[in-house]
């Protein structure tokens, strides 16, 4: 289902080609690289609208990537060709193989000059994901964690009860099982031996089967995802607690039936099959909620994890990087304060795209408002004190690349957990001994 990128060395970023490394013109923009849906690139584009009414004659030009792959592709051909953006949003998980080579310029010093800015309004789960070596190479811009998004219109079609706080691993798979639905509206697992099942129209959940949807599950079962969050030398999947987690997210396909098939992901991928009113929830971070507001037609709310033994989240986080070697690093330094401002912080959070970094930001109506779907939004707070992350060691790209693979074909094909196991275990050992260490 996933596609490598192939050749990325053969990327070059447009626009940047023939750039020297000499002190910026008058007026050179800055450039902020960046990938998402239209609905997110849309949000930056109102924040850089903003910052250029309040800041004339400093602007800031938005490059966009197509996905994760496509920038991280583009900005390393950038980097080795000495012509790299100004600055470019990245996720933790992946920052860690610019830090490593030294392409990233450290904000510590900055930050702490700063009048505009500080590290204590900033939330420390999301500031500590983004030090490397002692120093804080990024600024988050998000404090994002996984959440249940839900299809109101089909609980109360199929009578079913809305999520409620507290909710069990168990309580969801009953709901996802009671919500996935045949195309005469049947439920689609109660079907008689001798009938030929009919097509399911609506499936009661969507998720990848990747390690960052996997980890909070593991976690809530009492388990590791790696064998040390700071420093991993493998993955710490054999134990009792951490395989039952597993295997219990591969049953989501595999038993229960409950998610698409890979063939039917390929024709209409989740976030569309949610929006179409043919999927029911969707396990998915703060960055659908831009997609899923622009579908006028959707009624629609989020609910927190469900459990296994204690609460958990996995922490999605984005931050502004500023590369080392680029032409306008001031300009540069003077985005991010404006980005990550209360001014700059509110405006993202009203576009529906970020669980603020700025904490109270996140406290007041720009985040919090009702009338702005979803109407749950605090689901997104309450989580963060049950938050952990996944490594940042340099290859971990690598490493949930090579994950991936194997889990969805367990996912999709049944491939047996013993084995993926071991073939995990195989596989990323040498990836992570030649990681380094942040």
């Amino acid at each position: 289902m996933r596609i490598r990128v192939i050749g990325a060395a053969a990327l070059l970023l447009a626009g940047l080609a023939g750039c020297g490394a000499d002190r910026p013109a008058a007026g050179d923009p800055v450039r902020l690289m960046v990938f998402g849906t239209p609905e997110e690139l849309a949000s930056y584009r109102t924040l850089i609208s903003a910052y250029d009414k309040a800041v004339p004659g400093r602007p800031v030009q938005l490059v966009e990537a197509s996905d994760r792959k496509d920038l991280i592709a583009r900005l390393s051909t950038a980097v080795a060709g000495g012509a790299p953006p100004e600055l470019f949003l990245m996720n933790y998980r992946y920052y860690g193989q610019f830090a490593a080579r030294g392409a990233i310029d450290p904000v510590d010093t900055r930050l702490a000059s700063s009048t505009a800015i500080a590290a204590r309004d900033l939330y420390p789960q999301a500031l500590e994901a983004f030090q490397w070596a002692g120093r804080q190479y990024c600024l988050p811009q998000n404090v994002s964690s996984l959440a249940v998004y839900y299809n109101k219109r089909l609980f109360a079609r199929y009578g079913v009860a809305p999520p409620k706080p507290g909710w069990h691993w168990n309580d969801m798979v009953a709901t996802a099982t009671a919500l996935t639905r045949d195309v005469h509206g049947n439920v689609a697992n109660a079907v008689e031996a001798e009938q030929a099942p009919a097509p399911v129209d609506v499936y009661g959940l969507g998720t990848e089967a990747s390690i960052v949807r996997l980890a909070p599950f593991v976690w809530s079962h009492g388990g590791q995802v790696t064998d040390d969050d700071r420093a991993p030398t493998r993955f710490a999947l054999q134990t009792p607690a951490a395989r039952a987690a597993v295997q219990q997210f591969l049953d989501l396909r595999q038993r229960f039936g409950v998610t698409p098939p890979d063939e039917e992901v390929e024709s209409m991928d989740d976030e569309s099959r949610f929006v179409n009113g043919r999927l029911a929830m969707l396990l998915s971070s703060r960055r659908s909620t831009t997609t899923f507001r622009a579908a006028s037609d959707l009624d629609w709310d989020v609910a927190e994890l469900p459990r296994h033994t204690a609460p958990a989240n996995v922490l999605h986080s984005d931050a502004y990087c500023m590369t080392k070697g680029a032409r306008n690093p001031d300009g540069a330094w003077r985005f991010l304060e404006f980005a990550l401002s209360p001014a700059g912080a509110r405006i993202m959070a009203e576009t529906g795209r970020t669980v603020p970094s700025h904490m109270a930001v996140a406290q007041s109506p720009a985040f919090l408002d009702p009338a702005r779907p979803p109407a749950s939004a605090r689901v997104f707070l309450d989580a963060i004190g049950h938050m952990r992350r996944t490594p940042t060691v340099a290859t971990w790209p690598e490493v949930e690349d090579i994950a991936a693979d194997l889990f969805e074909n367990a996912f999709y094909r049944g491939d047996p957990l013993d084995r993926v196991l071991a073939d995990l275990d195989r596989q990323t050992r040498p990836v992570f001994a030649r990681a380094g260490r942040p």
